[in-house]
């Protein structure tokens, strides 16, 4: 006699519902089922091994292929002078010079970065010695909170290397000699340097700072 609280086809109707589902011993037995990857596994297979030369150092690194240039700076080398402000490359805090020249270390995967040689605002000093940025940043008084600062002073540097190896702003003279340095007027640093904020409003003093390093290096009108 079936029982009374189920179909008299309910063996069959569960049967044909699990060989429909994948679940049923004929599905197991005509098709292979990937193994799922151990977690081990699964590390390896989204890191790599790479090396980084940061201030002078190599460092040589497995990271994920996700972690930033800002992370690995931060977290992984303890150099915390770049800053994590918006993490989407608009406020320039985490400005650093990769291969001399300024970039958003936020928006850089460092695998992408293997063998490259990072400048961090604790590497532009002389020993004892402060960049000379770093002095007319004392000087002029161009902070206040400091929270923008290590990323102001490195987007300094690259804006006084790529005036004198000639790169043009929006603002430069479409007459402007081409080859040569580009002077650095006021205007053109304030241009240049536009990517960095500084929600404490130091610009004006900022902007000094610069121009008197631009004017002791003969870069600056």
């Amino acid at each position: 006699m079936q029982p009374t609280n189920q179909p008299a086809d309910a063996g069959g109707a569960r049967a044909a519902g699990a060989a429909r589902s994948g679940t049923g011993a004929g599905t197991r037995a005509g098709t292979a089922t990937a193994r799922p990857a151990r977690p081990a596994e699964a590390a390896a297979e989204q890191s790599s091994a790479l090396v980084l030369h940061v201030n002078g150092t190599a460092y040589e690194l497995t990271l994920d292929h996700r972690t930033s240039v800002l992370d690995v700076l931060r977290e992984h080398l303890g150099l915390t002078g770049a800053k994590k402000g918006c993490d989407h490359g608009q406020c320039g805090a985490c400005t650093v010079l990769v291969e001399g020249r300024r970039a958003n270390s936020c928006l850089m995967l460092a695998v992408a970065q293997d063998g490259r040689h990072i400048t961090t605002i604790e590497g532009l000093a002389d020993g004892e010695r402060l960049h000379p940025l770093q002095e007319a940043f004392v000087e002029r008084d161009a902070l206040q909170c400091g929270y923008c600062t290590p990323g102001q002073i490195c987007s300094a540097v690259g804006v006084l290397q790529e005036a004198a190896d000639g790169f043009p702003s929006h603002v430069t003279p479409a007459d402007a000699p081409q080859g040569g340095p580009v002077q650095l007027t006021v205007e053109e640093i304030r241009e240049r340097m536009s990517g960095n904020l500084c929600r404490c409003g130091a610009y004006p003093r900022i902007v000094e700072a610069v121009h008197d390093v631009s004017t002791d290096q003969g870069v600056a009108s």
